[in-house]
């Protein structure tokens, strides 16, 4: 494809990720408060109710397929997603990630 480098497809080799044995920490965010109950929902991620009204999911996620699999919880819950970042390390307090 004219106009198309490596660098535009999904590839480890731009974007390395720093130990790729390790799971990929996800803060993700929604609007409206989530109670604990949904814990096990979200696979033991910590849920963080923000005083804006904002629910903000954080935890490690095995790949990109376990991400996906969030994603459509938070669909299929009628949440609206407000949005999704990858931490790296250290940008998160342990108390945040379980």
């Amino acid at each position: 494809m004219a106009g198309h480098n490596k660098c535009g497809e999904m590839s480890n080799k731009c974007n390395p990720i720093t130990d790729p044995g390790q799971p990929s920490v996800y803060q993700i965010r929604i609007k409206g408060h989530l109670g604990p109950q949904w814990t096990d929902w979200f696979g033991g991620l910590s849920i963080t109710l923000e005083d804006n009204g904002d629910t903000l999911l954080t935890g490690p996620l095995l790949d990109q397929p376990a991400l996906y699999g969030l994603l459509r919880t938070v669909r299929d819950l009628g949440m609206p997603l407000i949005s999704v970042s990858r931490v790296e390390p250290g940008q998160v307090d342990a108390s945040d990630v379980k």
